[in-house]
């Protein structure tokens, strides 16, 4: 028996605990807005302050508004770190991350060469877009709310069992399978 099995596997443990807490954790607010908030400001705070070399050549990217890039840059990663945290102010934090990133076209080097303006205005979408779930259990349970099929879900469609769906308030046609009287097949068969 290899003495590092109980050590491995100890440890494989704790990396899955460790999983599905940040899962859970993640699943409770806009983490992928504000992943994409804070990763657009990066760019945007960065360029205007970069140098690039190449051989002897320095190439400055520095604009007029230098300041304005920095502000607009920690003003982003601030709001995805933000999102996290703070999910009631997602709507602000959306608005606000789609602002910054039209602002930074002009301002900071086209947002950054782009980058950090697609990601920040993604991050806004998403904060927008992203809603909290309710909770599932008895509360959920007495509030209404379940997860089960509605219930025109289990009449089947068109007199085929096994098919089930909406599609049971359309007439039902003779399929190519369909039995003649005389115990044959029709034509298609």
């Amino acid at each position: 028996m290899n003495p590092q099995a109980p050590v491995r596997a100890a440890d494989d443990a704790w990396l899955t605990v460790v999983y599905y807490r940040f899962r859970a954790w993640r699943g409770g607010r806009p983490f992928w807005a504000g992943l994409f908030t804070l990763i657009g400001g990066f760019p945007i705070a960065y360029f205007p302050y970069a140098d690039l070399r190449l051989g002897n050549i320095t190439i400055a990217m520095a604009t007029t508004a230098g300041a304005g890039s920095l502000i607009i840059g920690i003003l982003l990663m601030t709001l995805g770190v933000a999102l996290w945290f703070q999910q009631g102010i997602r709507v602000f934090a959306g608005v606000a991350s789609i602002l910054l990133a039209l602002v930074s076209l002009p301002v900071s080097n086209l947002g950054g060469f782009f980058i950090g303006f697609l990601f920040s205005l993604l991050g806004g979408a998403l904060a927008l877009s992203w809603a909290p779930g309710k909770p599932a259990g008895p509360e959920a349970e007495a509030e209404g709310v379940t997860d089960h099929a509605p219930a025109y879900a289990d009449a089947p469609v068109g007199g085929v069992p096994g098919q089930r769906g909406m599609e049971t308030a359309y007439p039902s046609y003779p399929s190519e399978t369909t039995a003649h009287a005389d115990g044959g097949r029709n034509s298609a068969g």
